[in-house]
Formats: C-alpha cells, sequence, structure tokens
C-alpha cells in the first residue's frame, strides 16, 4: 500500500488538471457564444469586423450554407437588422426552381436561333425568286422592244471583186515589188474580209434569234387569241342554249338550270354566265312547291346575281335579276322586311330601265311594283310610313302605264301582263277595256307556270263579268 501511494497522487493530479481543463473549454465556449450575440450592437462587432476585414466578417456572420430571405429592420421594431436564413429544404427548392428557370432560357435561346436562321433562308429565297422574276420580265421586255437591224449586204463580196480588178491593173509581173506589196495588201485584206465574214455571221445570228423570239411571241399571242376565241364561242353557245331553255316549258328549265350549274366553275367570273345563273334560280324557285326549297333557291339566286353586280353594275340583267330574287325571297319574310325587300326592287328596277329601256320585262316588272304598292293595307303602309321618311307611293295608272309600255315593247310579252292590264281597267271602271284585254290574254299559249295561273285568272274574271 505505502508502494501505491505515489502512483494515485500522481494518476489525481492528473484527473484534477483534466477536470480544470475541461471546465475552462466550456466557460470559454459560454463566453464566445455570448459575445457573438451581442457583438451586432456593441463596439466589438466593429473591432471584429476592422480586425478580421468584410469579407472575412461576412462569411462568419452568414455562413454560404444558409440564405438570407430579407434584411431590415422590423416593423413596429427597434433598428436591428433582422436575418431569418432559409432551412436547407427550402434552399434546395430555390436551387432546383433556379435550375428549371436557367434550362429554360437554355431552350429559348436555341429556338430563338433556329427561328432567326430559318427567317433568313427565306427571305433568301423570297429575294432569290423576286429577282429571278425581275429579270425574267426584263428579258421579255427587251425582248418585245429588240429593234431589228437591216441585213448588211455581201460587202466583202464586193470588196474582193473590186479589189481583184484594181490589182490585175497592177501586178503584170508575179516576182516584181508592186506584185509583193500586192500580195502584202491581199494577206491584210484577207483578214480583215474575215473579220467582216465572222461580224456579219454574228449580226445575222443575232437576227435569226430575234426573229425567232418575235416568232414565238407572235405564236403564243395568236395561240391566246385563238384560245380566247374558243373559250367565248363555247359560252355564246352555252348562253344561247340557256336561253333557249329558259323559255321552254318546266322541264326545260330544270334542264337549263342544271346545264348552267355544270359550267358554273369554268364561266363563274363572267357576268353573263351569273345573271343567267340567277334567272334559273328564279325559275326553279317558280317550278318547286316546298316552301322551304322556294326559299332556298331565293337566296342562292340572289348570292349570284350580286356577285355580278360586284364585277360592275352596267349590265341590266344584273340588277333585274337581283331585284326579282329579292322579291321572291321577301315573300318568305316579315311585312318589315318585305318593305325593306320592295325599296331594294324598286331601286334595282329602276337602273335596269335607265341601263336598257328597251327592255319589256322590266317595264313589266315595276308594273307588278305599282299595282302592289296601290294595294298595300293599312299595316303595311304604317311599317312603311316608319321605316321611310318618304314612303313607297304607286297608282293603278302608274300600273297600267308600265304594263302598257311593256306590250308596246313587244306584243304578247306576257300572259301574265295582259291580264294585269285587264286588271286595272277593271279597277278603274272600264270593263269593255278589260274584257278585251282578257280576250287577248287568252288567246297566248300555257307555257310555263305562271300562264297557267295567268289563265285561270282569266276564267274566273270573264266568269265575273257574264254574271
Amino acid at each position: 500500500m505505502a508502494k501505491m501511494g505515489p502512483y494515485r497522487v500522481g494518476l489525481g493530479v492528473i484527473l484534477g488538471a483534466a477536470g480544470i481543463g475541461l471546465f475552462y473549454y466550456f466557460y470559454k465556449q459560454k463566453r464566445k457564444k455570448s459575445w457573438w450575440r451581442g457583438s451586432s450592437k456593441g463596439p466589438n462587432a466593429r473591432s471584429l469586423q476592422n480586425a478580421l476585414g468584410s469579407q472575412e466578417y461576412t462569411d462568419i456572420i452568414q455562413p454560404h450554407n444558409q440564405v438570407p430571405l430579407r434584411q431590415g429592420p422590423i416593423e413596429g421594431g427597434d433598428n436591428s437588422p433582422y436575418t431569418p436564413f432559409l432551412t436547407h429544404e427550402e434552399q434546395a427548392e430555390v436551387l432546383n426552381r433556379l435550375d428549371f428557370v436557367l434550362k429554360s432560357l437554355i431552350e429559348l435561346r436555341h429556338e430563338v436561333e433556329e427561328l432567326r436562321n430559318s427567317l433568313q433562308g427565306l427571305a433568301g429565297e423570297i429575294i432569290g425568286e423576286v429577282r429571278s422574276h425581275l429579270e425574267d420580265s426584263q428579258k421579255a421586255v427587251r425582248r418585245k422592244r429588240f429593234a431589228f437591224p437591216r441585213e448588211r449586204s455581201d460587202s466583202a463580196g464586193s470588196s474582193s471583186i473590186y479589189f481583184t480588178a484594181s490589182s490585175g491593173t497592177v501586178n503584170t509581173d508575179g516576182e516584181s515589188e508592186g506584185g509583193y506589196t500586192t500580195a502584202n495588201a491581199e494577206s491584210d485584206y484577207d483578214r480583215e474580209t474575215d473579220k467582216e465574214s465572222e461580224e456579219d455571221e454574228n449580226s445575222c445570228d443575232t437576227v435569226r434569234t430575234a426573229r425567232r423570239d418575235s416568232l414565238d411571241l407572235v405564236n403564243e399571242d395568236e395561240a391566246t387569241l385563238t384560245f380566247d376565241s374558243a373559250v367565248e364561242e363555247e359560252l355564246s353557245q352555252l348562253l344561247h342554249q340557256a336561253d333557249q331553255l329558259h323559255s321552254g316549258s318546266d322541264q326545260e328549265k330544270k334542264e337549263g338550270f342544271q346545264l348552267l350549274l355544270n359550267n358554273k366553275l369554268v364561266y363563274s367570273c363572267k357576268q353573263e354566265f351569273l345573271w343567267r345563273l340567277a334567272r334559273a334560280y328564279s325559275d326553279m324557285y317558280e317550278i318547286t312547291d316546298d316552301a322551304e326549297e322556294k326559299k332556298s333557291y331565293a337566296a342562292d339566286g340572289k348570292e349570284e346575281a350580286e356577285r355580278g353586280l360586284q364585277m360592275g353594275g352596267q349590265i341590266a340583267e344584273c340588277h333585274q335579276w337581283y331585284a326579282v330574287l329579292c322579291g321572291q325571297y321577301s315573300e318568305h319574310e316579315s311585312i318589315q322586311r318585305r318593305i325593306q325587300a320592295g325599296h331594294v326592287f324598286k331601286k334595282h328596277i329602276d337602273q335596269a330601265i335607265a341601263l336598257k329601256p328597251d327592255d319589256p320585262k322590266s317595264f313589266y316588272l315595276l308594273g307588278r311594283w305599282c299595282y302592289q304598292v296601290s294595294h298595300l293595307g293599312w299595316l303595311e303602309r304604317k311599317t312603311a310610313s316608319a321605316l321611310y321618311e318618304e314612303p313607297p307611293t304607286a297608282t293603278l295608272q302608274d300600273a297600267l302605264q308600265n304594263f302598257l309600255k311593256a306590250e308596246n315593247l313587244r306584243a304578247g310579252f306576257s300572259k301574265a301582263g295582259r291580264v294585269y292590264i285587264a286588271k286595272c281597267y277593271s279597277e278603274l271602271g272600264n270593263n269593255t277595256a278589260a274584257a278585251h284585254w282578257l280576250t287577248l290574254a287568252s288567246e297566248l299559249p300555257i307555257i310555263t307556270k305562271e300562264d297557267a295561273e295567268s289563265n285561270k285568272e282569266i276564267e274566273e274574271m270573264q266568269a265575273v263579268s257574264e254574271a
């Protein structure tokens, strides 16, 4: 036991020193933490910043693995800076979003570069096409304006003959000096003659080329004129056939309508074709009995006539059949629409008469309009007064004058026209004239559906007059 004493004493000293060291270490750590907490206010922070430098101080205060969310004083508190930090999960989320934005920007830049390259290529192609087109047009203009040079005479032959004759008088000895001079002159002349011959050949080739080009242009123009004349001749035959079918029975009118429809794609740019197609739609309107089909035919025909008017309103028939189809379409509309359609009808019939004053159909249609206006009811007159400051006005006398005008332009123009003349005379009190025109109307043949309806009216009016 006495021998173990010094060992135990040494061990106790070592343990005591270790305990004092640990105590001192924890004490220093505690003071260090308290010093860091108060360093943002006191002079120790400034002294530490001055001693370490601004960058090292920032690295100590704000470690790299923490991102400040907001800096600045807290509202309602003191002026001390408030620096909350993001957590590791939030920092990872922010980095992921920034990475996504960066990738999107890179892709957008690539797309913009591709678009720019494609636009540059497209611009180059457009410029090339425009340039080639301009060059072709300029060549064509130069080709058309080429001034054909007059053919030159055979100057080489004439000069050769002239020189040979003169040399014959001078050259009497082939070995003389004059003969040598003549030989040199002949060799020089041969070279000049060859050059002129080449120039003449080139000019002749140019003339031949110009003549070929001019002949090609003439042939192309002749071919174009021939094609246009052939198209015009075919169109003329088609229109003549359509006019004949329009003047026939209901079955023939249907055939004419189908004929025009089959050629619509070819001649839809011709006004003469369009107003005949509109007329065929009007014929189909009169032939059919179904109300929906009637309205459809009237609407389609109105569009065709309107398309013809848009090409130029100098054809009377375009105005005429547009007015007719407007009136037919309005029969399926309200009173207000019918009054408006009547206003349009009168406007285009007046234009048709102004363009073609010798057409009996326009005066017949104007007479129908006057007759209907003279028989407007009270409600229709009030509607017309509300729509227009000057409502349409017409009398039976106006209608009679227009019907008689159509009859004077072409006697027997319409069976219905003569019936309307008889109606006007009857309502004006001239029964003798009414009976005379009924007799004239009954003499005309029944061809169309309108003629059949007019014949029924003749029988009814004759029965009333006899009673």
